[in-house]
């Protein structure tokens, strides 16, 4: 089943079409992927997805309940998560004071304040830097992390809200192998345990070794969708990325941002 329906959905910026008629399914227990050449409008999806850009025309159904027109506070109070191509953290806080303040989004901030000072919001917290492995860094300004150690702490972010979708942004972008690794396998777990994931990213290896479905865009258009090996032979997404044939994909250098 889908969780997340596009529907002929246009998005205009003055004369360029980012998205010019978009239609896809992201399916529900599934870690999705979604790749593109440059420009293609998989970042501006996101955006309208999210709330965060009202499309000029088409719809966005999550579960069947039309989203087109919610905000980003309505959207994320219905399970819908989100990370950034660039990082949003709060660089002078501590790992667990930025914890502190994702935990607030799922409420006000008195309530959350006060669930904060709880045994039980503490050990959620814990839970959830443990999770990630940044357990040792928790009293460390979020500043001082390295990039890497920077996105896990955003996923960490995302996480204390329990959402049941989560949308990931470029997680591979200035990652090293080793924590990228580790990124993968926490997005493993987690679904595992039931989220649902849909994934940009231009680390083409990451995408068909993590991904159970892809759905690839070209020109503000739905291209394609299907497993992995179905994708990596689609002649339209060879032609896509180089006009030509780059089996095999997976030992391509194609950045598609």
């Amino acid at each position: 089943m889908s969780l997340i329906d596009v529907r002929e959905v246009i998005k205009h910026y003055g004369g360029i079409r980012a998205l010019d008629g978009c239609t896809m399914a992201f399916e529900e227990g599934a870690i999705n992927g979604l790749i593109g050449p440059n420009g293609s409008g998989k970042t501006t999806l996101f955006n309208v997805l999210t709330g965060y850009e009202r499309p000029d025309g088409g719809a966005v159904h999550l579960q069947g309940e039309d989203i087109t027109a919610f905000t980003p506070d309505k959207v994320f109070a219905r399970g819908v998560g989100r990370t950034f191509q660039l990082t949003r953290v709060f660089q002078r806080l501590t790992v667990v004071e930025n914890l502190h303040v994702a935990a607030q989004r799922t409420g006000g901030f008195r309530a959350e304040l006060s669930r904060w000072s709880s045994g039980s919001e503490r050990a959620r917290a814990k839970e959830v830097l443990d999770f990630v492995g940044l357990t040792r860094l928790a009293a460390e300004v979020a500043g001082n992390l390295s990039y890497g150690q920077q996105k896990l702490l955003e996923f960490a972010a995302i996480m204390i809200a329990e959402p049941r979708v989560i949308l990931l942004d470029e997680p591979a972008g200035g990652v090293n192998p080793t924590l990228l690794s580790h990124l993968a396998s926490r997005i493993q777990a987690l679904n595992a345990e039931g989220t649902t994931f849909v994934v940009v990213e231009h680390d083409m290896e990451f995408v068909m070794g993590l991904c159970h479905r892809v759905c690839v865009m070209h020109q503000g258009r739905a291209l394609c969708a299907g497993n992995p090996e179905e994708v990596r032979a689609d002649p339209m997404v060879l032609e896509a990325y180089l006009g030509t044939d780059m089996r095999p994909m997976e030992h391509a250098d194609v950045e598609v941002r």
